[in-house]
């Protein structure tokens, strides 16, 4: 039988299941990753579970996101995580290193390997032959204490490139034209795979710009072949001897078929609010804007940023415009330096940020309120930039560069001078004591974890109960995020290892009373949310999930569900239903009680359950999806709970 790539990989990695789209599978992990802003709690999972030392081929905690030290809590957080890195044998990757997708890219990510990660952008690596995927932090923290992931094997959508990419238009317009075709549900249940002619002119870094926002897509994973040029990265990094070929076999099929002819495209941009909003830019040229900003894990190439440097030297940007340079690694702001990028770039007025996240999630370099920024980053969900009512546009940096000149969204194809043709250093900076490696064993047993005292344990859950009555505290509508659900930014992610605090901020975006009215009734009822389709997009963090069940949230119904945010329901015993007939949404309204009874027999022997909505007198039919496996974890009350009684079990 012929394979194709993410075949090739899934069959080499699985635990349990067979190949068939909707069935769950069990893949083993060889790498994973943790970042700041989730890998606190993935830590103190680790501590809760006793773990002695961590059972993947690499773990590395990378410190990106919490970077600002306007106070004690992110500074002593990081000398937490650092600890723990030490203690239970993970890399670490101190603050300033930069943002852990292209540097694990650069120093651990090796092709035919799985990496699961606790950030939704872990798809990243897929631009290197991996099978990477993104998930919530205590599945990570199962990973790294050796049990299999379990997921559904998802449908492979073949996507073949063909033609050549014309000038001023770059590898951000691919995946922003996939948004365009298919919007942000476009790759729910689905692996992309790229493949074709188109890709020789693809960089491994170029590949890392379309793998990162397959996560925009809701796509389980993106994966890329390890060819040549994958290759040649590795050469470059110094671990040529990582490599190895993978790539689909001859007469190989795919369950989805797709083509884009790179010729064809031209700069695209996403307008506000979501990132598959997109049109070409051409569309939107002329509109003003205050803030260009270049950077984030979603352009995080050399190349990018000497785009953005190449369009600006010798020039000045545009009066009233703030023009933010936000280097992606350490490494590779060192060679910006070098090849005098960076002089350019600051020569022309822009303002340079320390290697990590920043803007992207909200931590520094927000824009002005009532004004347009223009980002090349992955996301532009409403409040993500830090600013409440935000207008963020996203693109590549050949847009971003030629509007910061001009004042306004510009198509780069109109700059008055040649493109650049720009090629990668021959002999980039390589450093390997960046990332700090494991301690040996007996030296790893013997570091106390360094606790400041914005740490919180995480609190007892109780198992789910036979009936509920709850009230609906939120309708809300479709695509409804994560960061939606609980922003990122600076002043709610230094709270992250701080569930009562964190919990403040659930749902404010939406409604600033959600949690005083939650505290309200947590002891005696709890409570209910309904939405639409895509419930719970884009980040991984599962405080989206712990925070809401803090305040006594137990079930949720919606249209569906995006998958990672699915998954953290359910390891922390929310119950997540389906509406059987979704026009049933439209007659639930906040306030309304829900009822459910023999709620444990139903799940047990069957995928549908009915809820009464009381007052109205009307029955709703529900559906879950979760396997013999999940209904287990439902019924103790999360996946805490059911590691330590299979623990008590073995004892």
């Amino acid at each position: 039988m012929a394979y194709n790539a993410a075949q090739k990989l899934i069959k080499e990695h699985l635990s349990s299941g067979e190949l068939t789209p909707g069935e769950e599978i069990s893949l083993s992990i060889d790498q994973t990753l943790t970042q700041d802003a989730t890998g606190t709690m993935v830590m103190l999972e680790l501590e809760a579970m006793e773990m002695e030392r961590a059972k993947t081929e690499a773990s590395a905690q990378y410190v990106d996101h919490n970077v600002i030290q306007e106070d004690s809590k992110n500074p002593d957080d990081h000398l937490f995580l650092e600890s723990a890195a030490k203690r239970f044998g993970l890399h670490f990757s101190r603050p300033g290193n930069g943002v852990s997708h292209p540097v694990h890219m650069q120093r651990l990510a090796v092709p035919g390997k799985t990496l699961l990660g606790s950030d939704s952008h872990t798809c990243a690596n897929g631009c290197m032959g991996m099978l990477a995927m993104g998930a919530g932090g205590i599945d990570v923290a199962m990973a790294i204490a050796g049990e299999p992931y379990f997921v559904k094997m998802p449908q492979i959508w073949g996507v073949k490139l063909t033609g050549k990419l014309p000038d001023w238009v770059g590898a951000k317009d691919i995946i922003l034209e996939l948004l365009r075709r298919h919007d942000v549900k476009g790759g729910v249940g689905k692996i992309i795979e790229y493949y074709g002619p188109g890709l020789e002119q693809l960089s491994a870094m170029d590949r890392h710009v379309i793998a990162n926002m397959g996560a925009e897509l809701g796509a389980t994973a993106t994966v890329f072949p390890s060819d040549e040029e994958v290759k040649r990265f590795l050469k470059s990094q110094g671990r040529e001897e990582d490599w190895r070929e993978l790539k689909a076999d001859d007469g190989a099929s795919y369950d989805i078929d797709e083509e884009i002819d790179l010729s064809t495209l031209v700069p695209m941009i996403a307008k506000p609010s979501s990132p598959g909003n997109v049109v070409p830019v051409t569309e939107v040229e002329g509109e003003s804007i205050y803030q260009s900003y270049v950077g984030s894990s979603a352009n995080p190439g050399y190349k990018d940023f000497a785009m953005a440097a190449e369009i600006v030297k010798g020039k000045q940007i545009a009066s009233g415009v703030s023009y933010d340079i936000n280097p992606t690694s350490r490494q590779m702001l060192t060679d910006l330096v070098q090849n005098g990028h960076i002089a350019s770039l600051l020569s022309s007025g822009a303002r340079l940020h320390q290697a990590g996240c920043n803007g992207c999630i909200g931590m520094g370099q927000a824009p002005a309120s009532g004004r347009n920024s223009l980002r090349t980053t992955p996301r532009n969900f409403p409040g993500r930039s830090g600013t409440k009512e935000d207008s963020v546009f996203l693109c590549g940096p050949e847009v971003a560069a030629a509007s910061a000149l001009y004042g306004q969204i510009t198509d780069p194809r109109k700059l008055d001078m040649e493109y650049p043709k720009l090629t990668e250093p021959d002999q980039p900076t390589v450093d390997f004591r960046l990332l700090e490696e494991p301690l040996p064993l007996e030296e790893a047993k013997k570091t106390d974890l360094h606790k400041g005292p914005n740490i919180a344990s995480i609190p007892y859950m109780e198992p789910l109960p036979d009936e509920l009555n709850v009230p609906v505290l939120l309708k809300v509508g479709d695509n409804f995020s994560t960061d939606e659900i609980l922003a990122g930014g600076a002043r709610v992610l230094p709270y992250r290892s701080n569930l009562p605090e964190i919990s403040k901020f659930a749902f404010e975006i939406l409604d600033e009373d959600y949690y005083s009215r939650s505290m309200d009734i947590r002891e005696k009822t709890g409570h209910a949310i309904v939405g639409g389709t895509n419930y719970g997009q884009g980040s991984s963090r599962e405080h989206a999930a712990l925070a809401p069940r803090y305040l006594g949230l137990r079930i949720v119904i919606v249209k569906d569900f995006a998958r990672i945010h699915l998954q953290n329901l359910i390891n922390f015993g929310i119950l997540p239903l389906t509406f059987a007939d979704n026009k049933d949404y439209d007659d639930i309204e906040s306030g309304d009680i829900l009822e459910l009874k023999n709620i444990r027999e139903a799940i047990k022997n069957s995928h549908e359950l009915t809820a009464r909505v009381k007052d109205k007198n009307k029955e709703i039919r529900v559906h879950h999806a979760l396997s013999e496996r999940q209904v287990d974890i439902m019924l103790t009350g999360g996946l805490i709970n059911w590691v330590k009684d299979r623990q008590k079990d073995k004892a």
